[in-house]
């Protein structure tokens, strides 16, 4: 975004169109996002914005934009870590062991019926 900003006002200085440090950093606290508007109101409050360079302020909010991306990738990590699978145990009695069993056997023959009938 500054890129793109001293681009416009370098322009505008060769049409004759000067602003003063002041304005500039005015109109870049202005077209912050709302999502910047705590940080834009504390440099807003904690500064003179009349004496305020514009280098310092450059500085100021691409240390506030590393901050929240550190931020970010912090609670993407918790996230990821937070991820936890929890299986329930239970107690099979051997009745019901065999009961499983000679279910799954029972399935099994009934698969291999159909199939012989379908391409028998």
């Amino acid at each position: 975004m500054f890129v793109l900003f001293t681009n416009i006002i370098n322009s505008l200085e060769s049409l004759n169109k000067c602003y003063t440090n002041n304005e500039m950093v005015r109109k870049i606290l202005r077209c912050l996002p709302k999502s910047w508007m705590p940080k834009v109101t504390t440099i807003e409050e904690a500064k003179d914005l009349n004496t305020f360079p514009l280098e310092e302020l450059l500085g100021s909010l691409m240390t506030h934009e590393m901050t929240i991306k550190n931020h970010e990738d912090d609670e993407e990590q918790d996230k990821e870590k937070k991820k936890v699978i929890a299986f329930k145990s239970s107690t099979v009695d051997s009745s019901e062991e065999q009961n499983d069993d000679e279910m799954a056997l029972i399935t099994r023959r009934f698969k291999r019926f159909l199939a012989k009938k379908k391409f028998g």
